[in-house]
């Protein structure tokens, strides 16, 4: 059995070998690096595959955030409510930017951000929503559109975890993670779904206005050269990036398929066990499992993580220290107890490998040595 990888780029690499050295050999010899055809043919693809207006790539998903506000003229002061239990990227831009970071909490079952919180939450200075699909599913995006229209504000989706996950509204239609609230953002990052060789983001909008606006920021404030009309930044998606995109993104589906069998055998070792609790599934969401997350109920997780170690098998804690008591973004408003689920869920979690290239030796290597630990603890 080879080495078990938390993702194993190397793997899913060698499957692709021939089209991305192919294609990253092709943008060489054109030396068409930056804003080449790669670009805009991924760009294209992509808006087809998400059924969404625009695609606006960047740099990296941090920098997508952070257009969007620009683009959308928040000023210092205002008020962007956001889940507490995620990455930090999704907080450091609205503090970034000057604007007040209102953090609420998730639901305890599939961690996304609570609408009853977020409802609570609103005050005048509020002015948008920064929903995170956690883990690979989405949040109830539905519910969240229309307290946003109620409120009049605007819906950011930060979907880096849960590209090509389908939401499925009420009334039987669907639509892809990050093409329902006014904007939505992603990562490119290497162990993302979709992933490429180095940093990478994109920004997607149905709104034409906004997305021109978006793609003006994103290139120093111009839409014609030299000509600079908003006050803009650096953040470009280069083209090397965007050929290994393309190949990647044909094989989108088929990955999330592999990631959800992997999840379906970990689901059946684990299920009705006390002592873990398995993610949830929820009926408004597909998910595409970019993590695979445990709660644990009793056994303790530095413990699990070194037994684990002994065996060769990798397990991670996202995310270990909830945002509001992190040293960076501690507030007045918030103590320690604010947020029972959030800190529960930090207190409690554990991600276990998941990955394209999994077969069942090593699911089983993993699972029996998970219930080995939790039956003696």
């Amino acid at each position: 059995m080879k080495k078990i990888q938390m993702v194993d780029l190397i793997g899913q690499y060698e499957k692709i070998q021939q089209e991305v050295d192919k294609a990253v050999l092709d943008v060489i010899r054109s030396a068409a690096f930056i804003n080449g055809p790669e670009v805009k043919a991924f760009q294209s693809e992509l808006e087809a595959y998400l059924n969404v207006k625009h695609v606006i790539p960047c740099a990296n998903g941090t920098d997508a955030l952070q257009i969007v506000m620009m683009a959308l003229g928040l000023q210092p002061g205002d008020e962007v409510i956001t889940a507490n239990f995620t990455y930090v990227a999704t907080a450091e831009v609205i503090a970034l930017l000057q604007l007040k970071p209102v953090l609420v909490d998730v639901y305890k079952d599939d961690f996304t951000i609570d609408v009853a919180a977020v409802e609570k939450a609103i005050t005048p200075r509020t002015k948008a929503i920064v929903p995170v699909h956690l883990f690979g599913q989405c949040a109830k995006m539905e519910e969240l559109m229309q307290l946003a229209q109620k409120h009049n504000l605007y819906v950011i989706e930060d979907t880096a975890q849960a590209i090509g996950a389908d939401y499925h509204f009420s009334d039987g239609t669907k639509q892809k993670a990050g093409t329902i609230g006014t904007a939505g953002c992603t990562s490119f990052f290497p162990s993302k779904n979709l992933g490429c060789y180095g940093d990478g983001g994109a920004i997607f909008t149905n709104d034409d206005e906004l997305g021109k606006k978006i793609r003006m920021i994103a290139n120093h404030g111009q839409s014609v050269q030299y000509y600079h009309d908003e006050i803009g930044v650096n953040s470009r998606l280069d083209s090397i990036q965007a050929a290994i995109l393309r190949i990647k993104l044909r094989h989108l589906d088929n990955y999330a398929a592999a990631r959800r069998a992997v999840a379906d055998y970990y689901d059946r070792a684990f299920a009705g066990h006390p002592k873990v609790i398995t993610p949830k599934r929820a009926t408004w969401s597909d998910h595409v499992f970019h993590q695979y997350t445990l709660v644990l109920n009793g056994p303790d997780r530095q413990q699990m993580r070194e037994f684990l170690a002994t065996k060769d098998i990798p397990a991670m804690i996202y995310y270990p220290v909830p945002l509001h008591l992190q040293k960076a973004y501690r507030d007045d408003r918030y103590k320690a107890g604010d947020f029972p689920v959030t800190e529960w869920l930090c207190a409690n979690v554990i991600s276990l490998p998941i990955h394209t290239e999994m077969d069942e030796a090593t699911l089983k290597h993993i699972t029996d040595h998970v219930l080995e630990f939790i039956a003696n603890h």
